[in-house]
């Protein structure tokens, strides 16, 4: 059987989403300071993932980095800045508030994608990328009088960084871009040692759960997520990634206790209700590829 290339992109996001969701969990299960756990995260992902593009381009392993251009570096950039705010988040505030607020990426990479791409968004994921950022609104509501503006407003950053990614990715979507993450990823190390980072001061229950984190969780799923923009117009990526809104705290409630907030709740129920609804929408009417200008 042929699966046309929506189908395709929405396949390799809903993967991807599922293989990441406990990615909040394993943070805050590491003890260890900001700095050495984004220094630990950052460059298993980079070196899991060279073996990922060894295994695919060998001999032309070094001009698959070449190939991305201008686009896989701005790219690279942006992964270096999300990855710095996206930790700070996690700890400064709770991780329902983090992976919520992440429901305003597709905001982000619907603008960019039109400036960028000019790609025409259809009316029914505009209505699910205002409704979502409804979410939001909630969220922050609440944050104002307990402290976690910060950590929030760290996350909207994050967000904003991962919105626009996707938009990058997709205008460059003739080529590879996995690349780019390596180099993002790769980048991040020296930056958090020169800011304190100590990666030879960790636990033996730390360093299996950064294994699992950067040698799986992170590197599979940030590669099926670069790969997806490429089926799939950027703001519905990154609608099909906000399953992570509610895997990711559901985790860290079995698991840590930690219960969200009931504004939080109400929010992830209307982000994962559009989502479905979308979802649905878009496999019984998908949209017909636009011009690209």
């Amino acid at each position: 059987m042929k699966y046309s290339d929506h189908f395709k992109g929405i396949l390799l996001a809903l993967v991807a989403v599922l293989i990441l969701s406990p990615d909040a969990l394993l943070v805050r299960l590491i003890q260890t300071d900001v700095w050495t756990l984004l220094f630990w995260r950052c460059l298993l992902t980079a070196i899991m993932t060279s073996f990922f593009l060894l295994f695919r381009y060998r001999s032309q392993f070094f001009h698959s980095f070449y190939a991305i251009g201008r686009t896989g570096l701005v790219s690279a950039l942006i992964i270096v800045v999300g990855s710095l705010l996206f930790i700070g988040s996690l700890k400064q505030t709770t991780a329902a508030n983090t992976l919520v607020i992440l429901a305003a990426a597709p905001i982000f990479s619907s603008l960019l994608s039109w400036v960028i791409v000019r790609e025409k968004i259809p009316l029914r994921t505009k209505l699910a990328i205002f409704t979502c950022f409804g979410g939001i609104l909630l969220i922050f509501s609440g944050s104002l009088q307990s402290g976690l503006l910060l950590g929030d407003l760290m996350a909207l950053g994050a967000t904003a960084m991962w919105g626009s990614n996707v938009a990058v990715i997709r205008s460059g979507k003739a080529v590879n871009m996995i690349p780019a993450n390596v180099l993002g990823n790769l980048s991040v190390a020296p930056i958090v040692y020169l800011l304190g980072a100590q990666p030879m001061l960790v636990s033996s229950v730390d360093a299996g759960y950064l294994l699992i984190l950067g040698l799986v969780v992170l590197p599979v799923s940030f590669a099926l997520i670069t790969l997806s923009p490429r089926y799939l117009q950027a703001p519905e990526v990154s609608l099909i990634l906000l399953i992570e809104t509610v895997l990711g705290p559901i985790w860290v409630w079995l698991a840590l206790g930690e219960v969200p907030h009931i504004r939080t709740v109400v929010a992830g129920g209307v982000i994962l209700g559009t989502l479905l609804i979308h979802t649905l929408l878009s496999l019984r009417f998908p949209q017909a590829p636009s011009a690209q200008g």
